[in-house]
């Protein structure tokens, strides 16, 4: 078939949904149309780290764009305390309604003003949108209502009286509460069009699954897999490696309510395998970090470090497992538990032998070490079957595969987490799996392919297994992208007191990033060139202490991993960076800690934070330059060679809808 006969198909194709030359020719003008209205607003958030408290405020006040909006409003006619107020009902009406309402002289007077202040806000949110999209942004039981508000006009005398009836009978029916929270909720909706989230939602902080709940709710969202993502991702696959791993790292951070209220996984089988087996063994080397003041006893600190002790010696032989079956991952040289010298009580690294901090491992025998005890092979089948059985895990695993991946890119700008693996000359590293050698952008879009195999491929399969062990070793295989270093030093970070050890190289990514022309290669690797098109990345945390800038190669390339995570925030010396790029360009928001959410409602304290444009549009940029205007574009071109069909009789029309 020609090109023309493939195009005249396509065409009829079109004119199903468009059968005459009146509906091509509307759908051509409401397309035009949006093409001239503002991008609208992207957010960028990274290294989440189970951070739940903070996520929620940043997600709710949006790096500061929500505020801005009501300064914006309503600065000329309030005090700046009454603005914080105001925004601070935003972020969390339910919380902050009836504190505000209680306080006002007269509570019917107070709903009327604060529900028109609202409605101003909520015109000036939705005044870049079709009302098309903000119909569809509209609650379902009064979204109808709150239409006809947001479309009040006070020059229209016809209607003034109309509006203030409507708003008068809103509080006379005592709905003006559940009007406002809608409203509230609106406000935030509308003010960012579009999340990404650039990485490691998992680990560290206490709450992940509540910041998976808040995403798998959001309008429009995107998702770079970090390594801790991939970690659980391949947990809830049943990699055993991975289960061990993740739940290693949670008795690290001291972090057991997710794994157990949160995903309902009993820990009961390894508390009573570690009490059994290492009741009389030292485990000081693998006490948990402190949790917050009175939250734990020594006892409690005790029983989590046997805990620790019991799941890390499973994880060191089931990553010498992963390694042995895998020699493509060429790791061979983590293989450390057949380099320990039992009986001298050392171990023989690359750079030496070292004396261990402990040498009580009454599960390993020393001829065989990498091999389960029967016991730890059926605490294992346990903690699986946990794993594979929780269904709010599972849902969330199934949720960042719906809409993560290794990389995006989205409208001019290159979105990942880790890094573009690159070798000490600056050139793509080059990976060799299955007989392919793979750099670069194809290197990335195998690796996601595996990671997606190793979910969703067929039980017992060659593709599922190595899909699990993949998965393992994007967590913290060598130079992985989503790793970008050389090897984790768990190990030695448990048994090694010589701190030397415990150096994790960084791949050589990290020291090229600071160039331009780099930058720009790795851009035009995966398609994007202009002026305007940045990397943004996460992963590393920017020293902002130290002097260091998130902004590397004079602003091509944004680090946003500032330290969201409080197990970082002594590091860096901030509490995040955060990214917002609207229809003026971009900016970079630098996050001081959080006080937390009683504080922020009480005393309506915001996040203080510090926005640097560093990117800023000469003019107003339209949704024409945007990704989503390209293919608008494409289907305006497309509905104008359906026009032209109709007109040269190619195509019949079908008028039978018209009067």
């Amino acid at each position: 078939m020609d090109h023309q006969s493939e195009r005249l198909k396509y065409l009829r194709l079109l004119a199903r949904e468009y059968p005459n030359v009146r509906a091509a020719s509307s759908e051509i003008i409401h397309l035009q149309a949006i093409l001239s209205l503002p991008k609208g607003t992207e957010h960028f958030m990274s290294d989440l780290h189970g951070e739940a408290e903070a996520f929620v405020h940043i997600l709710n006040n949006a790096s500061g764009a929500v505020r801005e909006k009501v300064d914006i409003v309503l600065r000329d006619s309030l005090p700046a305390d009454e603005c914080a107020r105001m925004a601070t009902l935003i972020y969390y009406p339910e919380e902050k309604l009836e504190e505000l309402a209680e306080a006002a002289p007269n509570r019917a007077e107070w709903y009327r003003i604060t529900l028109s202040r609202l409605i101003d806000i909520c015109r000036l949110c939705a005044s870049k949108y079709t009302r098309a999209k903000v119909r569809r942004a509209l609650p379902r039981w009064n979204g109808d209502i709150i239409n006809e508000l947001l479309n009040k006009n006070n020059d229209i005398f016809n209607k003034r009286a109309y509006f203030d009836t409507v708003i008068a009978s809103i509080v006379e029916t005592d709905r003006a509460e559940d009007f406002i929270i809608s409203m509230c909720n609106l406000i935030k909706r509308l003010v960012v069009d579009h999340l990404h989230i650039v990485g490691d939602i998992f680990d560290r902080g206490p709450r992940a699954d509540i910041i998976m709940d808040m995403l798998m709710e959001h309008h429009s969202v995107d998702i770079q897999w970090g390594n801790h993502d991939v970690l659980w991702m391949g947990a809830a696959t049943g990699s055993r490696t991975c289960i061990a791993t993740v739940l290693s790292n949670s008795i690290t951070y001291n972090n057991l309510e997710m794994i157990e209220t949160g995903y309902g996984i009993s820990l009961r089988p390894l508390s009573l395998f570690a009490d059994e087996v290492y009741r009389n063994s030292d485990v000081t080397c693998f006490m948990p970090k402190a949790g917050t003041e009175g939250s734990d006893t020594p006892l409690d600190r005790t029983r989590a470090a046997r805990m620790h002790k019991a799941i890390a010696i499973i994880q060191f032989k089931l990553e010498g497992q992963t390694i042995q079956r895998n020699p493509s991952f060429h790791m061979d040289d983590r293989l450390l538990l057949d380099k320990v010298d039992y009986e001298a009580g050392t171990v023989q690294l690359p750079s030496g032998v070292y004396p261990l901090r402990d040498c009580d491992f009454p599960t390993i025998d020393p001829a065989d070490p990498y091999t389960l005890t029967p016991e730890e092979t059926e605490l294992m089948a346990q903690l699986k079957r946990s794993f594979l059985r929780s269904e709010k895990l599972q849902r969330h695993i199934r949720f960042l595969y719906s809409k993560g991946g290794l990389y995006k890119c989205f409208n001019g700008n290159l979105l990942f987490h880790g890094c573009v693996p690159m070798d000490e000359n600056g050139e793509f590293l080059k990976f060799s799996f299955g007989g392919k050698e793979l750099s670069g952008k194809a290197l990335m879009d195998w690796c996601e392919t595996v990671a997606r195999e190793g979910y969703y491929a067929r039980e017992r399969t060659d593709e599922r297994q190595f899909g699990k062990d993949f998965l393992w070793f994007l967590w913290c295989g060598r130079h992985s992208p989503s790793f970008g270093r050389d090897h984790i030093a768990t190990f030695e970070r448990r048994l090694v007191e010589d701190k030397s050890t415990w150096v994790e190289p960084k791949n050589a990514y990290y020291t090229y990033y600071n160039e331009d022309e780099v930058c720009v290669r790795i851009l035009r690797e995966f398609g994007l060139e202009g002026d305007h098109c940045h990397i943004v990345n996460g992963h590393v945390p920017v020293k902002t202490k130290d002097g260091e800038s998130p902004l590397k190669a004079g602003g091509r390339l944004i680090v946003i991993d500032g330290g969201f995570s409080r197990a970082y925030q002594s590091t860096t010396g901030i509490a995040g960076y955060t990214l917002v790029y609207d229809s003026w360009g971009i900016h970079i928001t630098a996050h001081e800690p959080f006080p937390g959410k009683r504080t922020a409602i009480e005393d309506n304290k915001d996040i203080l934070s510090t926005s640097m444009a560093f990117d800023r549009s000469e003019s107003r940029i339209r949704i024409s330059e945007t990704d989503n205007g390209k293919v608008l574009q494409q289907t305006i071109n497309d509905l104008k060679d359906l026009l032209s069909a109709f007109r040269r009789g190619e195509i019949k029309e079908d008028n039978s809808d018209m009067d």
